[in-house]
């Protein structure tokens, strides 16, 4: 980040100036001329948390995939079905035990187990071979989605949130101010909050694991000149499959957090896909703190667009995509 302030400084001071604005829109009292111009305050404030609880969930996701594709250099353009399949299997696990927990380490296992049989039986044989890679996990992704679709049906399932969890929390953040000088505070569901939370220390324990670790350090080394890390004694191939079955793992309890707060349905395996490929690109791969930045980037571009500007809201995550790339080709974040 430092090298992108010394080469880009005037960038660096733009990217400077919206935190500053952002900061003061969400902390400061709007005054009555810019709630007339742009709308309510609390309108606003509830696209900013939704945007950064959203990045949270695009974080699960993309932090395995950037485990998976930035870090082992395997493309797995199935990702998306493990986020699904992940899904489906903690609305079923939830709905037959009414353990919301269970779900999330039900999830976990199973989509782990089908990340380790795909690292053994397609990754392990198509090493280095990155375009048969993209073409075998397109077709597998296509027949996990219909398999999925055989088993689910196409209907729209949401999975129950717990009843401690149910229900709006007060934040000190003041959304307007009464006539009487009273002020009137931001509400925002719990779980939303707890899931974010949940994904700070998710990735912080990451980010700690990766660089902090034994195994972190043979991961990086493997990755830079595994004949090398081979020589050393170092079974390189059990290293990789345990961190792929970690970024399956991940992939699934993402599908758990997305089936509580929005909801699984066909189609948005492909729908996290391409946001797990967008993130990665802003971030940087193989970067856990990029993948973080990037969710967050995205997330808010997606709320505040589709609040402010719906008709084109998709397009906004595509340009910053596009800006990212001009000024800084390897992302915000990457990987020395």
């Amino acid at each position: 980040m430092s090298r992108f302030i010394e080469r880009h400084p005037a960038w660096a001071l733009i990217a400077l100036i919206a935190a500053v604005v952002l900061l003061w829109l969400i902390f400061a009292v709007w005054p009555p001329g810019l709630e007339e111009a742009i709308g309510r305050k609390k309108v606003f404030l509830n696209a900013v948390f939704n945007g950064i609880t959203l990045g949270g969930l695009y974080f699960l996701v993309a932090s395995g995939f950037t485990l998976i594709f930035g870090l082992m250099r395997n493309v797995n353009l199935a990702h998306g079905s493990l986020y699904l399949f992940g899904g489906y299997v903690g609305y079923a696990v939830s709905s037959w035990t009414g353990s919301w927990v269970l779900s999330f380490i039900a999830a976990f296992i199973l989509v782990a187990l089908v990340g380790i049989i795909l690292q053994l039986v397609v990754f392990r044989r198509m090493e280095g071979e990155d375009l048969r890679q993209t073409m075998v996990t397109i077709g597998l992704s296509i027949v996990f989605a219909d398999l999925m679709l055989w088993a689910f049906g196409g209907d729209f399932y949401q999975i129950q949130t717990p009843q401690w969890l149910i229900g709006p929390v007060e934040l000190p953040l003041v959304t307007a101010v009464k006539s009487s000088g009273e002020a009137v505070y931001l509400r925002y569901p719990l779980v939303r909050l707890v899931i974010l939370a949940a994904s700070v220390v998710i990735g912080v324990v990451m980010w700690l694991a990766l660089n902090r670790t034994r195994i972190g350090m043979m991961v990086r080394a493997g990755v830079d000149d595994r004949d090398i890390l081979a020589a050393t004694g170092v079974r390189i191939q059990i290293v990789f499959v345990i961190i792929f079955a970690l970024g399956a793992g991940l992939a699934g309890i993402a599908g758990v957090v997305g089936g509580t707060f929005q909801s699984i349905s066909p189609g948005e395996d492909i729908r996290f896909l391409l946001a797990s490929l967008v993130v990665v690109i802003v971030g940087g791969m193989g970067s856990i703190p990029g993948a973080a930045l990037g969710a967050l980037i995205i997330g808010l571009a997606e709320q505040l667009g589709s609040v402010y500007i719906p008709t084109y809201a998709i397009v906004v995550t595509f340009l910053i995509m596009v800006l990212v790339l001009a000024i800084r080709p390897q992302g915000l974040l990457a990987r020395r």
